[in-house]
């Protein structure tokens, strides 16, 4: 999982991370944008790309998505506790439209989606997963955006991805970050350092909220996510260091199906990009620094 937003009046952190602990909760696309930004426009289906899609998927008129809403701003809750909304929902709305679908946004735990994808449970993972060679043994993966990790502390701390051994660092369960953080303590501990203490959260809101309550020295995620957490708290965190490690972002679909969903949602994401509408979407949630122009099924990583 790699993850600013701009203009919208939304909750303060404490208060977000108590609503999206709702984990049940799913929702439909919202008509919601945030104060001051373009309105995404509606996709219009293309016959093409629309006969790729599995008979039975085409037949129901409805993709099933899995997503951890506790990622803000790529997809987190709305102000009701149960729409699910953010950059990734409104990109992959956009590609829906294309292919004459409809979506219904179902929040779960993070490392549940790929195996509900895996079981039928979900049509699609969409949860700004990185596209990673173990994740492509396990499904399919269409590139759509690129991001990378990284850190956040207290403002006026001094804490670094290099210099950690001793601290409480915060991570989401299941993410990229979480295997980071856990190689970064061996080496402390290889090289005699005190170990990191790692605190691991189901919710990246969680993460981010020990870390603004000191609960937690730092945390560690996606590069859009640790930017808004920053301007989020008004000046209660601060970014350190640079961006590394930076990988796609890939939608998860079933093993099987590179060559009918697969090939649909990447023909659906060239002619987004194509019109604008890919551009239009980053333009509003702020994350235009990691739009693509090369969308792809199981791109080589």
């Amino acid at each position: 999982m790699f993850r600013s937003h701009p203009g919208r009046a939304i909750l303060g952190l404490a208060a977000a991370a108590a609503l999206t602990l709702s984990a049940a909760a799913c929702g439909s696309e919202s008509a919601d944008t945030p104060a001051g930004s373009a309105s995404v426009p509606s996709a219009s289906a293309d016959t093409s790309l629309a006969d790729k899609v599995p008979a039975d998927i085409k037949a129901g008129g409805k993709l099933i998505i899995g997503t951890d809403s506790t990622y803000a701003p790529n997809e987190y809750l709305d102000a009701d506790g149960k729409t699910v909304i953010g950059f990734d929902v409104d990109l992959f709305n956009a590609v829906a439209g294309k292919l004459g679908l409809t979506t219904e946004w179902q929040s779960a735990v993070f490392d549940n989606i790929i195996p509900g994808v895996a079981s039928k449970k979900y049509n699609v993972g969409v949860s700004s997963f990185s596209v990673t060679a173990k994740r492509l043994q396990e499904a399919t993966m269409v590139s759509y955006f690129t991001a990378g990790t990284q850190w956040a502390t207290k403002s006026g701390a001094t804490i670094s991805a290099d210099d950690a051994c001793g601290k409480k660092i915060a991570v989401q369960t299941g993410t990229v970050q979480a295997d980071d953080i856990a190689a970064r303590s061996k080496k402390c501990t290889d090289g005699g350092k005190a170990k990191i203490t790692i605190d691991s959260y189901q919710a990246q809101s969680d993460a981010t909220n020990a870390v603004v309550t000191g609960k937690d020295d730092a945390m560690l995620a996606d590069s859009p996510i640790c930017a808004y957490a920053v301007k989020q708290t008004n000046g209660q965190l601060a970014l350190a260091g640079d961006i590394y490690d930076s990988a796609p972002y890939g939608y998860v679909l079933p093993k099987d199906q590179a060559d009918t969903m697969g090939a649909a949602i990447e023909g659906a994401l060239k002619a987004l990009i194509a019109d604008g509408t890919y551009k239009t979407v980053l333009a509003k949630w702020g994350v235009d620094a990691g739009g693509i122009t090369d969308p792809a099924v199981n791109p080589a990583v």
